[in-house]
């Protein structure tokens, strides 16, 4: 009995951290559970994340500045107890009933959540694209606030929205809502372009849908467009041939085209198209000069993000630089742009509700590219020019 001690004591040591572990994750299994009745998850998007806890969301927001420092939130419900563990973090008490937004796309964001209600600010009325929104504006419920140096804040104070979403740029300040946070109105930096594929864009409708408590609504939508997303792709990967595509202008002597990792570039992947830089490193544009593009464009079959006026033309783009009249896509006119839905103010509905119907987006692109694929496919954003 005396030899058998050291072992029953080493077993009962190993019980004790056995029991004591299983404690631990027993509670950290409790301290997981929400009391949320819906919840999502991320499943493209890099640049953000969501956590459900116990009366309250915890969002986190890659910084653009390239450092690996991320923004966080606490989304409370309201009348909740705000949680101890995350000091630096901004509360937003949830559900939102108004914001102001910086940006036309944020509209984009409201309209898939049917919230647009939800709207009491913009930076400027001048580009909005949203009948319901415009609509909003003329009735006086939708104020313009200024942006940037011309930021009034003493009139959002005045407002006091329940969040004020912004745009999440490079070397944006810190301080330049300062203000406005010290009147206890937080600021979400909203940074949906650092991301590369079209659905990882689109993923940034999950914050808005987090910050409503309409993640049952979000996640049935999305699903819904990612699936037709990925049909869309599978059907032009099914295509006999790649036609070469080129997009953009030359512009005052450079000509802008996406990187091989810009989410412009993954349309045309997706679309079945060859686009000849799809393989540089990078999410952002390349700039080049005219006599760089030249030997591609010359031959490329399609020609497309050519101009952003409704009144463009292929006589208006020549008249710009006559070395275009030697391209291949001029000749034949397959010249094609996303300003079929640009209205009278000139806003333009590709870069409000484009990114979150990248689904349609893709249809368009597959209509041009391979019109025997969807013969019967009306285009939406895209038009060919006259």
């Amino acid at each position: 009995m005396r030899e058998l001690l050291p072992l029953l004591l080493i077993f009962w040591l190993l019980q004790g951290c056995n029991t004591d572990k299983a404690s631990q994750e027993k509670q950290q299994e409790k301290q997981a559970k929400t009391s949320f009745a819906d919840t999502t998850s991320v499943r493209h998007a890099k640049g953000f994340s969501i956590r459900y806890f116990d009366r309250y969301k915890i969002v986190s927001i890659k910084n653009t500045d390239s450092s690996a420092r991320q923004d966080q939130y606490i989304l409370l419900e309201k009348g909740a107890t705000r949680p101890e563990e995350f000091p630096d973090a901004q509360v937003i008490e949830i559900p939102l009933k108004s914001m102001v937004a910086m940006s036309s796309m944020h509209i984009g964001l409201l309209e898939f959540l049917e919230a647009e209600n939800t709207l009491t600010g913009l930076g400027s009325l001048q580009y909005v694209y949203s009948p319901a929104v415009n609509a909003m504006i003329k009735a006086g419920k939708v104020a313009e606030v200024g942006r940037d140096n011309g930021l009034n804040q003493e009139k959002l104070v005045e407002m006091h929205p329940d969040l004020v979403m912004t745009i999440g740029t490079p070397g944006a300040k810190k301080d330049s809502y300062a203000i406005l946070k010290q009147a206890g109105i937080p600021v979400l930096a909203n940074s949906e372009w650092i991301e590369t594929t079209p659905l990882a864009r689109m993923e940034w409708v999950k914050i808005a849908a987090a910050l409503l408590n309409k993640e049952k609504l979000v996640n049935e939508k999305f699903d819904a467009i990612e699936k037709e997303y990925k049909n869309l792709s599978a059907l032009a990967a099914s295509a006999k041939s790649k036609p070469a595509v080129i997009s953009g202008l030359n512009t005052k002597d450079v000509w802008f085209l996406p990187n091989g990792e810009n989410y412009m570039a993954q349309f045309l992947k997706d679309a079945g198209a060859d686009y000849h830089w799809g393989g540089t490193k990078g999410g952002g544009s390349l700039s080049l000069n005219f006599e760089s593009v030249y030997p591609f464009a010359l031959n490329a079959e399609y020609w497309v993000n050519v101009g952003f006026d409704k009144s463009d033309t292929r006589k208006s783009v020549l008249a710009m630089d006559s070395r275009y009249a030697d391209f291949k896509a001029y000749k034949s006119g397959k010249m094609y742009s996303y300003n079929n839905r640009v209205n009278a103010q000139g806003s333009n509905d590709f870069f409000e509700s484009g990114t979150i119907n990248p689904h349609k987006v893709l249809a368009d692109l597959i209509r041009i590219f391979h019109p025997e694929l969807l013969p019967e496919h009306q285009l939406v954003y895209y038009k060919q020019l006259p």
